[in-house]
């Protein structure tokens, strides 16, 4: 099972910053989880919230005015693939106005990087999968009825295998039909030390925590 820091290990640092992405690789965690979103002038940021804390929408802010209001420095989704090369990265591409600038930042990384994009925007992920040679997942923080409802059609996309479900969602008879499909499972969202200790016995691909000490010794 793959242990991949949600937002870079972030105990001591902010999230989504180069410092807590050099932690997470300093702790030997197989992958970082991170945030795609695109700044008013032009550049893909790796920052998760859409409107910052003083509720000014990160879209209508340049780098320079969301650093300010932050107070430390966002990398660009470039840097941090050229800082950080030989860890597995899962971009999650937040907004469909990134997308295009996700692609041509990827294209250049995609035979050199371990890389997985992840969306809750479906047809993104599938439009990845088609235009990318990366793997995919979809993200997912509901139940389905039936399985066929997430995984329908999709099938033919050797690229697009994996879905990573919110902790909250957990039913083993759903991982158990989709690995049967032939689709790996991821999981975000665990919190206390027994919830990891619950998606290690399971049969998932990955976990994407906040808290990868309660796993890594």
């Amino acid at each position: 099972m793959f242990l991949i820091a949600h937002r870079g290990y972030h105990h001591s640092v902010p999230e989504n910053t180069l410092a807590a992405f050099e932690a997470a690789v300093q702790m030997g965690l197989d992958g970082i989880e991170t945030d795609a979103r695109l700044s008013r002038d032009g550049q893909v940021l790796l920052i998760h919230d859409r409107v910052l804390h003083d509720r000014q929408a990160v879209a209508e802010l340049t780098r320079r005015e969301i650093e300010q209001a932050l107070a430390h420095p966002v990398p660009a989704l470039a840097d941090a693939l050229e800082q950080f090369p030989h860890v597995m990265w899962n971009v999650e591409i937040k907004t469909r106005d990134v997308f295009p600038r996700v692609l041509e930042v990827l294209r250049r990384y995609q035979r050199s990087h371990k890389l997985f994009v992840t969306s809750f925007l479906h047809e993104l992920v599938v439009r990845c999968a088609e235009l990318l040679d990366v793997d995919c997942g979809f993200l997912v923080a509901h139940r389905p009825v039936q399985l066929q409802e997430l995984l329908g059609g999709h099938g033919n996309h050797p690229k697009l295998r994996s879905i990573v479900w919110d902790y909250n969602t957990l039913d083993e008879d759903m991982l158990r039909g989709a690995a049967a499909e032939g689709w790996s499972s991821f999981v975000y969202g665990a919190v206390t030390p027994s919830e990891h200790m619950s998606c290690a016995e399971l049969n998932l691909a990955g976990l994407i925590t906040d808290f990868p000490q309660y796993l890594k010794k």
